[in-house]
């Protein structure tokens, strides 16, 4: 079997494509379903869901696809003390995003004297994965237990690590993780380093796929900027065995971003260039300048996930009216290369790539 192939087979793909996974409602089992049926790997962000919702969710994208899906949770749901509501911030959050709540409608969210709502403590959603039996549970922000990645080995479910750094891509190696996604900070979404700050752990896809190539023995997965067969082939190239992309996914029509969303993913360079903040979660992310983050970034910056109580409502309410200024838009570098707007041409366009390596 050539070891360039040996990720793909085992996951039963006809090609090395994986669909990122988005939290926040921006994951669809119409997009998994869309992409495994094209042969690639089809995940879902569930980060957010407790363990029930879980169980539903894989029980939905089975009835939706026969092919292999991964489940994405995050390691560490918290950032002490994220969840903690301070009256002053609360006060300067309802200034600071004053003419949002105007523009939508909107009263600024109460100021809670207890700690924020969790929806389920990673333990527990990971006991969830386990019993869902997807092909692959893949994570970010950290390490899972032994016992997690014993009980996965046991159920026959690949796990996947993100890395962004070599440090940390060798550390999940050493854990006993199958594989690792090579994450450049050109990817969109949040950055998920865990051994150093995000912001001391910023490598570019194309320096940071070869060296972790080189360092660790399971397979690697290439992330950040890639969006069209140019991209994957330079991936395959550099020595990973598979991509993830995220972003030119999240531009078609199955996902769950709103269609004001999605049309400033596909306005080509009118976008503009999308930057990292932690201004809109607490967490560094990559996200397309808009009035939003302005408003955000005019003051100091909360810990996650504290932020998310004053721009959940927003966006809900900015999606259901089209207000693209309002809503927080997610978005990779290499957005301006976006160009469909259905999965399966997507996918189309990327294996052509894959074929060609």
């Amino acid at each position: 079997m050539s070891p360039s192939l040996d990720l793909v087979r085992r996951l039963g793909l006809r090609h090395p494509i994986i669909q990122g996974p988005f939290g926040g409602g921006l994951s669809t089992v119409r997009l998994v379903a869309a992409a495994a049926d094209a042969g690639g790997l089809g995940s879902y962000g569930a980060h957010l869901l407790a363990p029930e919702e879980i169980l539903r969710l894989s029980s939905d994208i089975r009835a939706a696809t026969p092919g292999p899906f991964a489940l994405n949770l995050w390691v560490s749901n918290d950032d002490a003390p994220g969840r903690v509501l301070d009256p002053a911030e609360h006060a300067d959050m309802c200034t600071r995003l004053a003419e949002a709540h105007a523009e939508l409608g909107l009263p600024c969210p109460p100021l809670l004297t207890e700690p924020l709502p969790v929806a389920a403590d990673f333990e527990a959603q990971a006991d969830a994965v386990i019993a869902a039996r997807p092909a692959v549970f893949s994570f970010v922000f950290g390490v899972p237990s032994s016992a997690i990645l014993r009980a996965c080995r046991d159920c026959g479910i690949i796990t996947v690590g993100a890395a962004t750094t070599v440090e940390e891509a060798v550390t999940l190696e050493a854990a006993g993780v199958d594989a690792v996604v090579a994450t450049g900070f050109e990817a969109g979404g949040h950055r998920p380093s865990f051994m150093r700050a995000a912001e001391e752990s910023l490598h570019g896809t194309l320096a940071l796929v070869p060296r972790v190539a080189a360092r660790v023995r399971i397979p690697v997965i290439a992330a950040g900027g890639i969006a069209d067969a140019r991209g994957v082939r330079s991936a395959l190239a550099l020595g990973a065995q598979a991509v993830q992309i995220g972003t030119a996914f999240l531009a078609c029509e199955e996902s769950g971003a709103g269609d004001a969303h999605r049309e400033r993913l596909l306005a080509g360079e009118q976008a503009g260039d999308s930057r990292l903040t932690r201004a809109v979660t607490g967490r560094l992310a990559r996200f397309l300048p808009n009035r939003l983050l302005e408003c955000l970034e005019a003051g100091p910056n909360l810990p996650y996930p504290r932020p998310s109580w004053f721009t959940s409502p927003l966006k809900r309410a900015a999606i259901a009216q089209g207000r693209a200024e309002w809503i927080p838009l997610y978005a990779g570098q290499a957005a301006p290369l976006l160009r469909h707007r259905k999965a399966a041409e997507l996918m189309t366009a990327l294996c052509e790539g894959a074929a060609k390596r």
